[in-house]
């Protein structure tokens, strides 16, 4: 890399606006970021960049924590700043840099005992070996291909944080606001149809409590009945997923007598009910009759007071950790059933499932969307870049 780059180390330009490197949005001011200012408003040793410099974390470069900058400002001497030379194009270098071959390369020549202290020097770093196609043409062609790219991603990642978003303001809409008794917007057909009623989840919804999990039946990949856990709902949801599918763990019919457990009905609406997964207000529904673990527990609809969508929208709009008790915060079975709500007629109640199914089935085609272009962004930059042993793209 020593041909490639060379070492920035212009300090004390005090005057010019602080910056931090992040791992979603790369070099930005650090008032819009999350991190606080850990200056104590000595900014001499800090060092300036200018757009086309390449950041990267000293300690944490094994991780591939770099970055391009495209704007001017300081950052902590915790980073190093590389400034690319007239054979090296930045932006394909910050591609490239994220990649697998080089991370690997970047561990290899971290110094340190254990990983929370390896320490990427320049020195080092500008030791590290890297093919590179022969001219900056080559390069620059490379980097406006996946620029491009990004471009799209970027595109389409607001598209489904702009279909969220509306979904947010949507359910403000349709359901009544604190003090209210009846919603700001209503469908037509249930203009005259009065108040909604009040009580509690027990009124309209059944809560069901989750099973211990043996370790001796974890880990099977089939069986009868889909074992969820706290994390097969969280990564259900992150997949942009409403209707909870794919489970880490299945248990058969024997293995249910075993655990004396009865099974979660389809149409459950399942979430944590224990520890800090409370606050991230994750909900899923059954698509089969399934268990839930103990960390968990789930809401089913009472015929003829409630739709399953409804008891789902209706615990999207609950925050659990407001109703939760203990050091490790846990909401449990009576806390749950206890929780004030309002519904309207079950007709009322499907008019409004049937809009937000149509909505969700939109934000997940979208987010189907978002993922194919990662995972062909993911490819494509294992083809234009090299492998290992490899000296040609």
């Amino acid at each position: 890399m020593g041909a490639l780059f060379s070492q920035r180390e212009e300090s004390g330009r005090t005057n010019l606006r602080l910056l931090s490197l992040t791992d979603k949005d790369g070099i930005i001011p650090q008032e819009e970021s999350n991190r606080k200012n850990t200056s104590n408003g000595d900014l001499s040793r800090y060092l300036r960049v200018v757009p086309g410099d390449i950041a990267y974390n000293t300690m944490r470069m094994w991780e591939g924590r770099n970055a391009l900058s495209r704007i001017e400002g300081i950052v902590s001497p915790a980073y190093t700043v590389c400034r690319p030379t007239k054979d090296a194009n930045s932006v394909f270098f910050s591609y490239y840099f994220k990649t697998p071959q080089l991370i690997a390369q970047f561990a290899r020549y971290s110094q340190g005992l254990v990983k929370d202290t390896l320490n990427l020097k320049f020195e080092a770093f500008s030791r590290i070996l890297a093919a590179t196609p022969p001219t900056l043409p080559e390069q620059q062609k490379i980097a406006d291909c996946l620029t491009s790219l990004d471009a799209l991603i970027e595109a389409q990642g607001r598209k489904v944080e702009v279909l969220r978003a509306h979904k947010k303001g949507l359910m403000q809409q349709l359901f009544p606001q604190e003090g209210e008794a009846l919603p700001r917007l209503r469908f037509p057909e249930f203009e005259g149809a009065g108040e909604w009623e009040e009580g509690t989840i027990s009124d309209i919804g059944t809560v069901l409590q989750g099973y211990g999990f043996p370790e001796r039946y974890q880990g099977q990949q089939s069986g009868d009945f889909p074992f969820y856990k706290v994390s097969d709902i969280s990564r259900s949801l992150g997949a942009g997923k409403t209707f909870i599918e794919e489970a880490a763990n299945y248990v058969n019919e024997n293995q249910l007598k075993e655990l004396r457990a009865k099974p979660i009905p389809t149409g459950t609406t399942v979430f944590a009910k224990i520890g800090e997964a409370i606050r991230s207000n994750k909900r899923a529904i059954t698509m089969v009759p399934c268990l839930i673990d103990n960390n968990a527990a789930g809401v089913k609809s009472i015929k003829g007071k409630a739709t399953d969508f409804f008891i789902y929208l209706t615990m999207e709009k609950i925050s659990l950790i407001d109703h939760a008790g203990g050091v490790v915060p846990a909401v449990n079975k009576s806390a749950i059933e206890a929780i004030p709500v309002k519904f309207p007629q079950v007709a009322e109640q499907q008019r409004i499932a049937d809009c937000f199914t149509s909505l969700d089935d939109l934000i997940a085609a979208e987010t189907r969307k978002l993922d194919t272009l990662k995972t062909h962004k993911k490819g494509l930059m294992q083809q234009l870049f090299p492998r290992v042993g490899e000296a040609d793209t």
